[in-house]
């Protein structure tokens, strides 16, 4: 029997029938928050699946392969940036049921909107939405990458083709289940990637490191953490943590919830819940290091491990259980894409319910593909993981600001340009990285951009306070 179609089987007939059930019976506020009524078991394990699914966990285990345990920084800083969010995750489930506000970049808008100017509210707005559109349109990529890769070696097709199919794939389930779908299948492609830790990955690691005695022979830099540099690493808890706050996929799963205790809860669980995950898959990209070399494509990693240590059983389940994750983040990050665009950049308040959720179903379509093109033209996955992820840190000095100043919308000028700013900056250092690339590290360019954008604010609101 050829275990691989049985669990495809079983996995397109759980897809189907979850995909009915929301078609039939979804509204605008199920569809954007799941009728803000989520509990904290089903929100843990949508974030969870999302930090950890399956472009997380591939790319975690290419850059594993690539540069050791520079990678279980980046789990550190996200511990360490969940336990900041429960301050804040009580307030932000509070004031978006109370402003009925549905995402990150809906919330900016409404805490910076300028009654005199809507000229400037339109600026504001674009800024704010094209930049997070920009940094998901990275890590959707980063999916379609990882679920072609899968598909290229166990149907043997090519490159291409395995990217084109992955994005029907997520287009057309994320177009007809909207949020309230994506949090159920969040939690089944959740579990399917617990059990594959427990019966590939921790099995696989300790015998091909000798229970991780073979480490030692790994690089000094792989095994320090510093194979980027220094800089970035410790930039991590510092920079990176913080951006947990302006995730756009963390800000939708506090606006689901049910309560501010259920919000708080969420943000503490997931944090120590992630850590784990952010040790074990960089082990495995180190266990193919020692066991296969140094000379084969990183986003491979994932495939060749679980070839070496599985029967035909357990590799058809780990096949469509990494599948269902890769799409589980991915279904994640084209809804969020979406619902930005119709909700915060072509805002239109005569839009009835029922319209507005179809253009945020064409959305979906039209930007799934922009997304496979991104994958198709730069399939490289750890760069594209580490640039989105990165990039979110420049909204994180204007969101604390506005979660901490009663009077935020009077400096709103400021933090259009803080945010700008930074951006600007990230992508000048990002591209320069290519460039010069024995001077600048493209993965580290978060640090200039979220420093500009810090300064550009603090000094911004000094010399205003003075003018004022």
């Amino acid at each position: 029997m050829n275990w691989f179609y049985f669990w495809l089987s079983v996995y397109l007939i759980l897809i189907v029938v979850l995909t009915l059930r929301h078609v039939k019976h979804n509204n605008l506020e199920s569809y954007l928050v799941n009728n803000r009524k989520t509990g904290t078991l089903l929100l843990v394990f949508t974030t969870l699946a999302t930090f950890v699914g399956g472009g997380t966990s591939i790319g975690l285990m290419a850059m594993g392969y690539e540069s050791g345990f520079a990678a279980v920084g980046i789990g550190i800083a996200y511990v360490i940036g969940f336990m900041i969010l429960i301050r804040f995750a009580g307030k932000i489930r509070t004031y978006g049921a109370t402003h009925k506000i549905y995402t990150f970049p809906h919330y900016l808008n409404h805490k910076f909107n300028s009654k005199q100017s809507d000229t400037f509210n339109h600026s504001f707005s674009t800024v704010v939405s094209g930049v997070n559109i920009f940094i998901f349109f990275f890590l959707l990529a980063a999916q379609f990458v990882g679920m072609a890769s899968l598909l290229k070696f166990t149907f043997e097709i090519g490159y291409q083709s395995a990217a084109i199919i992955s994005c029907i794939i997520v287009i057309s389930y994320t177009a007809l289940a909207g949020l309230s779908g994506v949090i159920i299948t969040d939690m089944i492609q959740f579990i399917a990637i617990v059990l594959m830790i427990i019966l590939i990955f921790i099995p696989g690691i300790l015998i091909d490191t000798h229970n991780l005695q073979r480490l030692s022979e790994l690089p000094t830099a792989m095994l320090n953490g510093t194979y980027y540099g220094w800089a970035f690493l410790i930039a991590l808890p510092l920079f990176l943590a913080p951006s947990v706050m302006v995730r756009m996929d963390i800000w939708q799963r506090l606006l689901a919830a049910k309560s501010e205790k259920t919000a708080k809860r969420m943000s503490l669980y997931s944090g120590l819940g992630m850590l784990p995950f952010y040790i074990i898959f960089p082990l495995v990209g180190m266990a193919i290091r020692l066991t296969i070399g140094n000379d084969i494509d990183p986003k491979d990693v994932t495939y060749l491990f679980i070839n070496q240590h599985t029967n035909s059983f357990l590799f058809g389940f780990a096949i469509i259980g990494l599948l269902s994750a890769l799409m589980s983040s991915g279904d994640s990050f084209l809804n969020l894409i979406s619902i930005s665009v119709v909700n915060d950049l072509i805002k239109n308040p005569k839009k009835q319910p029922k319209e507005k959720q179809f253009h945020i179903r064409l959305a979906t379509v039209a930007f799934g593909i922009i997304a496979l093109i991104i994958a198709l033209l730069f399939p490289k996955i750890v760069d594209l993981m580490v640039v989105g992820i990165g990039t979110i840190v420049i909204f994180v000095p204007t969101t604390i600001f506005a979660l901490t100043h009663k009077n935020a919308v009077h400096y709103n000028k400021i933090a259009l340009w803080s945010i700008l700013s930074g951006f600007v900056v990230n992508l000048i250092f990002f591209v320069g990285g290519f460039i010069f690339t024995e001077s600048l590290e493209p993965k580290s360019s978060f640090i200039p951009a979220f420093i500009t954008a810090a300064l550009v604010l603090f000094i911004g609101i000094q010399i205003k306070k003075k003018l004022a």
